[in-house]
């Protein structure tokens, strides 16, 4: 949802969202596949490496301010 943000010009929004994302880390720095809001707290495979790509991938994209295609 951060890299849509970011693609359709609401880059704000997409590194609030971005930064909730980092919060959400376990004390390592670690993702897992899912997580519960309501228990707060991260669940399912753990870690996950495909959370982990769309993290970089996002981190990427909002550093370089790489945009859509025109």
């Amino acid at each position: 949802m951060a890299d849509d943000l970011h693609l359709i010009g609401r880059t704000d929004e997409a590194k609030v969202l971005f930064e909730k994302l980092l919060s959400l880390r376990n004390d390592l720095g670690l993702l897992s596949e899912e997580y519960d809001p309501v228990a707060g707290r991260l669940v399912g495979n753990f870690p996950q490496a495909f959370s982990h790509v769309s993290l970089v991938n996002t981190a990427i994209g909002l550093a370089l301010r790489i945009s859509a295609p025109a």
